[in-house]
C-alpha cells in the first residue's frame, strides 16, 4: 500500500481526453509542476473554457483572480470559472493541487446541470476562494488520492469513478464555503427554490449580457416582477439586479481589453453599445478609469 501511495506522488499530472475539446475532459496537476511548465503563459492575464479548482497548500505568494490581487499564505483554494480572468506569480515553490474540467465532463444528464445549480462555487458573483479547516483538508487529501488512483489504474468505469468523486469532493467544498461565510457573517446561499431563482438569472445574465436587456426583461424572462427579482437579489448578495448586470458587462471589457488588440469602438460595439463615446463613459462610471488607461495600466 505504501508503495502505490509513493507511485502516486511521483507521478505531476493525470489526464482524461485532455486533448480533445468537445469530449468530457478531466486534468489533475501538481501546482509546483503546472506552473513551471505553463510558466510563460500563466504569468499573464489569461482565462480558459473550463472550471479550474486551485489549491494552494503551502507558499508563500500572490494570485491575481478578477483583477483583485489575492496574498497567499498556504492553504487557500480557489475556484475559477469558464472565461475568468487569473494570473499567477513569479513563485513556483508551491505545494498544491490543480483541477481542470469542462462542461460535458460534470454535467452529462439532466441529474448534472441540477447538482452543478446547487453546488455551483465558480459564479463570479461569489467570493472565489476558501480556507480549508485542517480537518477539510484531510478529507480534500483523501478524494484527491481516489482520483489519482482511477487515473492510473482502473480504465473501466473510469470517467463514472471521477465524476462522482468530482462531485463529493465539491459538495464537501461548498459545505465548507458556507461554513467559512456564516462565520464571517456574510450571506449564505440557501440550497432550495431562491437559489435556484438566482442562478436562473445569473445564468440569464451570462446568455444576455450583451444584449442590452434592462431588468424588468430579464424579469419577465423568469416570469417574476422587477420588484421581486430585485428583492431576491438583495436578500441573497445584498446586490441590486442592474449592479449584476453592470458587473458582468464590466468584467467582460475588461477582459477584452486586456485579451485582444480591439479598438476601443469595437469592445463598445460587441458588448452592445451602439456609441463608444457611451461605452467610455459607462465604463469609467463603474471603474473610474478609461478603457484605454486600464489597458495602458496592465501591460
Amino acid at each position: 500500500m505504501q508503495d502505490a501511495i509513493e507511485s502516486l506522488s511521483k507521478i505531476n499530472e493525470y489526464h482524461f481526453n485532455h486533448y480533445q475539446a468537445n469530449m468530457p475532459r478531466f486534468s489533475l496537476y501538481e501546482l509546483d509542476y503546472y506552473l513551471k511548465k505553463y510558466d510563460k503563459k500563466r504569468r499573464k492575464f489569461h482565462s480558459e473554457n473550463y472550471y479550474q479548482i486551485i489549491w494552494f497548500k503551502k507558499g508563500k505568494g500572490t494570485y491575481f483572480c478578477d483583477y483583485k490581487r489575492h496574498d497567499i499564505n498556504g492553504n487557500t483554494l480557489f475556484f475559477v470559472s469558464k472565461e475568468r480572468v487569473h494570473y499567477f506569480d513569479k513563485e513556483i515553490n508551491y505545494n498544491g493541487i490543480l483541477i481542470q474540467f469542462n462542461d460535458q465532463f460534470l454535467i452529462h444528464d439532466n441529474d448534472g446541470g441540477d447538482f452543478f445549480l446547487r453546488y455551483n462555487l465558480f459564479s463570479s458573483f461569489y467570493p472565489p476562494y476558501v480556507l480549508p479547516s485542517d480537518e477539510d483538508s484531510f478529507i480534500l487529501d483523501e478524494y484527491l488520492d481516489l482520483f489519482k488512483n482511477e487515473l492510473t489504474k482502473r480504465p473501466y468505469g473510469q470517467i463514472d469513478f471521477i465524476r462522482n468523486y468530482l462531485k463529493v469532493f465539491l459538495i464537501q467544498l461548498k459545505h465548507q464555503w458556507n461554513k467559512i461565510n456564516t462565520n464571517q457573517g456574510q450571506q449564505i446561499l440557501p440550497d432550495d427554490k431562491k437559489q435556484l431563482k438566482l442562478v436562473r438569472f445569473l445564468n440569464l445574465i451570462e446568455d444576455n449580457f450583451k444584449n442590452g436587456i434592462n431588468v424588468s426583461q430579464y424579469a419577465a424572462l423568469m416570469d417574476i416582477s422587477s420588484r421581486t427579482l430585485s428583492e431576491l437579489t438583495r436578500q441573497m448578495l445584498d446586490k441590486s439586479p442592474s449592479e449584476l448586470i453592470h458587473q458582468r458587462i464590466i468584467a467582460e471589457a475588461k477582459k477584452m481589453l486586456l485579451d485582444t488588440n480591439y479598438s476601443i469602438n469595437k469592445i463598445g460595439c460587441s458588448l452592445g453599445f451602439k456609441d463608444d463615446s457611451y461605452f467610455v463613459k459607462y465604463f469609467k462610471k463603474h471603474t473610474d478609469i478609461s478603457p484605454l488607461d486600464f489597458r495602458r495600466q496592465h501591460f
